[in-house]
């Protein structure tokens, strides 16, 4: 699986702390192997995010991606805590 990072997604990530960007490190590793694997809540979001998908890393912070139509390619688009939502 192929994690094309936007620019946006480059900059927020940036300025997590140092334990969260572990977590976050973790975390995609267990994401390339099953993007649904329980231990990452992934969930599809609605309203203006509507086609995009969440997963968490720990318990405030979230990662918003969506799958290329080849579904081999993932976007991730913004990472932060629960207010990246907004």
């Amino acid at each position: 699986m192929e994690i094309i990072y936007s620019s946006k997604f480059a900059r927020e990530y940036k300025k997590l702390p140092k334990h969260i960007k572990d977590i976050a490190e973790e975390n995609e590793a267990f994401f390339r192997e099953n993007p649904f694997d329980p231990k990452l809540k992934t969930h599809k979001l609605k309203g203006k995010l509507s086609g995009f998908l969440s997963f968490s890393i720990g318990y405030k912070y979230r990662i918003i991606f969506e799958f290329a139509k080849d579904k081999n390619t993932v976007y991730f688009h913004s990472v932060g805590a629960h207010d990246i939502y907004e």
